[in-house]
């Protein structure tokens, strides 16, 4: 009778762990399909790359970060028209330039650093939050000081979306190796779940 009473009991168990499992990937899969924030395909992106991770250096990138993106929010916040957008900041990357220099000089830095504006910028992936910006080349003013190599920031600037701080984010390999990194505990605790239920099976029939 208590073999009959466990047979039952394993054949609830999985007839009620398959409609979950199904239901957490379907789940997931519409999370990914809408799991991207539109930016619209008119858009003018504001890319810096800091000379490197130091302290320093990071903190020279958002002083650069703050002046340049205070002054091109002020030239564009009237502006509706991509192509005036573009004409603008074509005419004024003098003007960046020179706001760049003087932010370097105001922090005591001596790197060199360059500006560059065109349609074919990259990008890497980026998670933020709920959504996903997938890596690729955009049009967008690039500042690179010294090496760049250090982490980026980055805004939309046209249209005016800086009060975003995309940068914030994580990066798309860390936010992979973090769901990785749950699944696998969820994995575990499901395990270590069955193998009590198996132990108290075990004990009640007498099998242990």
């Amino acid at each position: 009778m208590k073999k009959l009473v466990f047979f039952v009991f394993i054949i609830v168990i999985l007839m009620l762990s398959i409609p979950a499992q199904i239901t957490g990937k379907d789940t997931d899969e519409k999370g990914m399909n809408q799991s991207y924030q539109v930016i619209p395909d008119d858009a003018i992106r504001l890319r810096i790359l800091a000379n490197s991770d130091s302290e320093e250096d990071q903190q020279l990138k958002r002083l650069v970060r703050d002046r340049v993106n205070e002054e091109i929010t002020k030239w564009v916040e009237e502006i509706t028209d991509i192509e005036a957008a573009r004409r603008l900041i074509e005419e004024r990357t003098p003007e960046i330039k020179e706001i760049i220099a003087n932010a370097m000089d105001e922090s005591g830095n001596s790197n060199a650093f360059q500006v560059k504006y065109g349609k074919n910028v990259t990008f890497p992936a980026k998670v933020y939050g709920s959504y996903v910006y997938p890596a690729g080349e955009y049009e967008a003013v690039l500042i690179t000081i010294g090496k760049g190599q250090g982490a980026n920031w980055w805004c939309v600037l046209f249209p005016p979306l800086c009060f975003l701080d995309f940068s914030n984010g994580t990066s798309a390999v860390a936010a992979e190796s973090k769901e990785k990194k749950e699944a696998e505990e969820q994995e575990m605790a499901k395990q270590e779940e069955k193998t009590e239920v198996k132990f108290f099976l075990f004990e009640w029939l007498g099998w242990s």
